[in-house]
């Protein structure tokens, strides 16, 4: 099988109205995120950077989930646990840090998308307040397409701090949607944009989602 860790070129997904990050920047994190466990049998992400090395996995086991997807590091170390919130309208979820259950670090809300925006998410501080209160503390807007990997994560600013994108083999192959790049700039922690991932796909990814 082709390798699928490698810094091959990226194909353009611009098409989709999205506001690129103009280059990934020399400090840049560049992960290779694939659709795909370490463990047989089992749901979840691995990622590489690029030199290969493994640095985050999420492994899903079929029986006895507890209704949570945690983020790990290499060694398998909780960094981030996503829950969804339960008894919300809409689609909430919240990010813990570690393995906690108290004072989320984050929410995220699935955007309604009525009026056809290019609008895919919003990330806010904490897990209280209504919209207004989401409104004003608002740390992270994610627009652009998780079904064709072209999105882009933008802060209070509008500044672009990540990016996920399609990548190719470094023979040309195609490697599918299940491959891509994440490509994380300074100003954001590479995990936290690794959860991102994990609530994208959780929103707008197959019908092969974790059960949570």
């Amino acid at each position: 099988m082709t390798k699928v860790y490698p810094n091959a070129a990226a194909a353009r997904c611009g098409s989709e109205g999205v506001k690129l990050c103009i280059g990934a920047g020399r400090d840049a994190a560049v992960l290779t995120v694939w659709k795909k466990s370490l463990l047989f049998n089992c749901n979840g992400f691995t990622v590489y950077d690029g030199k290969g090395n493994l640095v985050f996995r999420v492994d899903n086991y079929v029986a006895g989930n507890k209704g949570e997807i945690v983020l790990m590091d290499a060694s398998g170390k909780p960094l981030l646990t996503i829950r969804r919130k339960r008894l919300s309208l809409g689609e909430n979820w919240l990010v813990y840090d570690g393995e906690t259950a108290e004072n989320p670090r984050f929410q995220a809300r699935k955007h309604a998308n009525l009026l056809n925006s290019k609008s895919l998410a919003r990330v806010s501080g904490g897990g209280g307040g209504g919209a207004s209160s989401s409104t004003r503390n608002a740390m992270y807007e994610i627009e652009g397409s998780y079904s064709q990997r072209c999105c882009a994560v933008y802060d209070e600013t509008r500044r672009c701090v990540a990016e996920i994108k399609r990548k190719e083999a470094v023979a040309g192959v195609a490697l599918g949607v299940d491959v891509f790049r994440l490509v994380v700039q300074p100003e954001m922690d590479t995990p936290v944009a690794m959860a991102l991932v994990i609530l994208l796909d959780q929103m707008f990814g197959s019908s092969k989602r974790f059960s949570v």
